[in-house]
């Protein structure tokens, strides 16, 4: 998050120094011009005074105009600006250089057209840096009893006012340069303040989806609603530890309950094999049955007590398992009047047998729970391509006493499919069927992850 907050930050002050900076530098630049066309307007008025008493038939004119040709010459000399004054009918008053004539036409001549109309230069366009050849020309009049009788012009380099108004900029992007660091020190410091608190979060709340139940969220800094999210948060998962604690302090004490019935329970089916003949099938799957429930009950104690457990996974014949639940289902199915077979094929994966056999007795148990009598319940294992292990019951009305029952769509019962962030087994949603029309009802358990499939090179985990 860090990551994309700081560069719109960062980005947005961006934008806010250049659009103060733009219009500083062109403020700048008007204003360091502006003082030059000052400055050549100051000139042009002392020396339309000079040239206010030229004048071709008054007496002295040879020695006032050597005057004014001399200060447009020392001006010329010193500064390197042309300069000189015109009739109106462009003929030359005096010059610096003598050659040096009023252009014909560009800005030169605009403003000597505006200086025969009596203004002076006072907006000629701005000159940039960048415009190496750019020249500044400046004409004013010179009035002689009210009329315009001359223009003085001139014709400025501007190669120091080009300098003046680069270093006027360079200070400005130095200072805007100094405003964007201490901008994005401030954005650093204002989203590691802001996201501090997530960042907490964030990894308090994985450490707690990895186990680690007493992981809590410091007191730290940030804005109010994020310090009110983090105590909402620790109520939250003080709530959910005292909640498993009490679901753990539950089944370890059914745990513990159920021991010493399942005990006395074994004991009294070792005796009552000792007055049967030996090898009777009965009485060992009554046995088998009674260490599987003890199995169970021993994990069940064992989940209570760890913090947080992996399943067991062994190289499992499915196929077999599946045969021996079903097989131990079935008493119960014909007692309630349901037909229970199994489609087992030879399906060996990865497994926890205790997890797997749990699982297929809970769906079993709500098919034959659910199931009118007379009805079907099939339970078939299959191994998917690519290698995953699926165990699916599935549901269909018997034939009828002329073999032509109706037969729906079967639908699944249990399927076993994979979630990779999960270990062990367990039953997806189990569809019951409704009277007529073939089910459309979820219930029941959820599976995890499916057995996976032994490939070659596999090995235990």
């Amino acid at each position: 998050m860090r990551t994309r907050l700081l560069p719109l930050l960062i980005v947005l002050m961006a934008g806010v120094l250049l659009a103060l900076g733009f219009p500083l530098a062109a403020s700048l630049a008007a204003s360091e011009q502006q003082r030059v066309v000052v400055d050549r307007l100051d000139d042009a008025a002392r020396f339309a005074a000079l040239a206010q008493f030229v004048s071709e038939t008054s007496p002295g004119t040879d020695e006032r105009s050597a005057t004014l040709g001399g200060e447009l010459a020392s001006y010329h000399d010193v500064y390197g600006i042309r300069a000189g004054i015109f009739y109106r009918n462009n003929r030359s008053m005096a010059a610096a250089p003598e050659d040096w004539v009023v252009p014909y036409d560009g800005e030169g001549r605009r403003a000597f057209n505006e200086a025969l109309l009596g203004r002076r230069s006072h907006n000629p366009p701005q000159v940039w840096p960048w415009q190496t050849h750019a020249r500044l020309i400046i004409a004013s009049p010179v009035v002689r009893d009210g009329d315009v009788v001359a223009v003085v012009v001139t014709d400025s380099p501007t190669g120091q006012l080009r300098m003046r108004i680069l270093r006027g900029w360079v200070l400005i992007f130095a200072g805007e340069a100094a405003a964007m660091l201490v901008a994005v020190g401030a954005a650093v410091r204002l989203t590691g303040w802001v996201l501090r608190p997530v960042r907490i979060l964030d990894s308090v709340t994985h450490d707690i989806a990895t186990g680690r139940m007493n992981s809590r969220v410091a007191a730290t800094g940030g804005p109010p609603e994020l310090r009110r999210l983090a105590l909402s948060f620790n109520e939250m998962a003080d709530n959910v530890e005292e909640a498993l604690e009490q679901q753990r302090a539950f089944v370890a004490d059914a745990s513990h309950q159920l021991r010493n019935p399942l005990a006395a329970l074994l004991l009294r089916i070792e005796l009552l094999a000792l007055e049967l003949p030996e090898g009777n099938e009965e009485i060992a799957s009554v046995r088998t049955e009674g260490k599987r429930l003890a199995q169970v009950l021993d994990d069940l104690l064992d989940l209570a007590l760890a913090e947080h457990t992996a399943a067991e996974l062994r190289l499992t014949d499915v196929g077999a398992l599946t045969a021996e639940r079903v097989a131990s289902w079935r008493p119960v199915a014909e007692d309630k009047g349901v037909l229970l077979t199994a489609e087992c094929g030879a399906v060996t994966a990865w497994a926890d047998p205790v997890a797997l056999s749990s699982a297929l007795d809970a769906v079993i148990d709500n098919a034959l729970k659910f199931t009118p009598a007379g009805e079907e319940v099939t339970v078939t294992v299959a191994a998917l391509p690519g290698g995953e292990t699926v165990a699916v019951g599935r549901r269909r009305p018997r034939a009828g006493p002329h073999g032509r029952g109706a037969r729906p769509g079967r639908r699944p019962l249990l399927a076993l499919g994979p979630a990779p962030e999960r270990q062990g087994v367990g039953p997806r949603p189990l569809h019951r069927p409704g009277p007529a029309d073939g089910g459309r009802r979820r219930g029941g358990l959820r599976s995890e992850r499916a057995a996976r499939s032994p490939r070659d090179g596999d090995r235990a985990p």
